[in-house]
């Protein structure tokens, strides 16, 4: 893997907290587990370290402290370095008092420091709402062959008003340059959506990141590439790869039972391209005599006594005998009791379940359990 100095990595780790609330109670929309044994900012911190990427900020909102657990030094993505490496950065804004930022914008104006101490010319941003493997090489190069002031990644996807909440959707030219830039249109059909990933210099960046503190505005969407998309030129970059939305329980849901389609996995756990995450040293799944698994991902250090069927389990699961899991998504140190059976339910950390508990929910409605519950 080549370094690319060039290039300063920005991830924000909260922007969109209020879309999946009930998972980020305790935690950042970046510390939200996914796929068994991994969390979302995973997907976009591997990209940039797998693009060479070695300076790298994370930007954070509230209820930090997973994000900081998971995080570390940075050891596990090769970010633990004397020079550039990974930084956390602090969630307040000066433009608001003691409050929280409220945009892209107002976010960096208050981390402006760390991004000026930079010397990268480029700047890459991204959030943790959409799930991908991508190469941020081949956008930066498409970037500079093509002069843009801002270059978008976008894929193709089938859009309509239920869809969820902050949808950008981008309308284009033959040539791939923006023209208009659409947030939650009232339309239907396959749109050219953005994924949220932004690639411009530096000091293009800085120059509307001063605009907004001087106009007291703080969304790079709603403040800059809407009013401003006949004055600048906006590129888009089309990923043609495997991607999810995260942006509802429910599409948290299918986004990971996707997951246990071979195709899916492939394209989005590549072996040239891998998916790293903090190590955990728990020992491998322990099946007991009358366990039964099929079409199931389950992580390190689970015991099995009971039958699991088409379901996603985090590391330390356990389910006691003669219980039923199907089409679930247990997370870390979930206890089901004996006698259990559960359908279509999402449980979060720690959650235990006394013996021949029942819990229905479906594909459209999953039932979820809070983080620490008894039930």
């Amino acid at each position: 893997m080549s370094v690319n100095n060039n290039v300063l990595g920005l991830i924000f780790a909260s922007l969109h907290d209020s879309t999946v609330i009930e998972l980020t109670k305790h935690r950042t929309m970046g510390s939200i587990m996914f796929g068994g044994r991994y969390r979302l900012i995973d997907f976009p911190l591997s990209n940039m370290v797998n693009s060479g990427i070695t300076q790298v900020g994370v930007i954070t909102k509230s209820n930090y402290g997973s994000l900081l657990d998971h995080l570390g030094t940075g050891r596990e993505w090769d970010l633990a370095r004397k020079q550039g490496g990974l930084h956390l950065l602090p969630p307040f804004s000066q433009n608001v008092g003691e409050g929280v930022y409220r945009g892209r914008l107002e976010a960096l104006s208050n981390v402006w420091s760390y991004v000026e101490h930079s010397k990268c010319e480029y700047v890459v941003l991204t959030d943790c709402d959409y799930v991908a493997n991508l190469n941020f090489d081949r956008v930066i190069k498409q970037h500079k062959e093509t002069e843009a002031d801002i270059t978008v990644v976008y894929g193709k996807y089938r859009y309509s008003e239920e869809s969820g909440s902050c949808v950008d959707v981008l309308e284009m030219d033959e040539a791939g340059r923006v023209n208009a830039v659409l947030v939650d249109p009232a339309i239907s059909g396959e749109c050219n959506i953005s994924l949220d990933m932004f690639v411009m210099k530096k000091d293009f960046l800085r120059k509307i990141v001063k605009d907004a503190v001087s106009k007291n505005q703080y969304s790079l969407v709603r403040d800059c590439l809407q009013p401003k998309v006949k004055e600048i030129k906006i590129m888009g970059y089309q990923f043609d790869g495997y991607f999810s939305r995260i942006d509802s329980v429910k599409h948290y849901y299918e986004a990971n039972l996707a997951l246990l389609k071979p195709e899916n996995r492939d394209q989005l756990f590549k072996s040239g391209a891998p998916v790293y995450t903090k190590i955990g040293d728990n020992g491998p799944v322990k099946y007991g005599l009358e366990a039964k698994a099929s079409n199931s991902l389950i992580a390190d250090g689970c015991i099995i006594e009971g039958t699991v069927e088409n379901s996603i389990l985090f590391r330390g699961v356990k389910i006691g005998k003669g219980s039923v899991v199907k089409n679930c998504i247990l997370m870390q140190n979930t206890n089901i009791g004996s006698g259990c059976s559960l359908t279509s339910v999402i449980t979060d950390k720690n959650v235990t379940t006394e013996d021949g508990r029942v819990l229905t929910g479906s594909d459209s409605y999953p039932v979820y359990i809070s983080k620490n519950a008894k039930l």
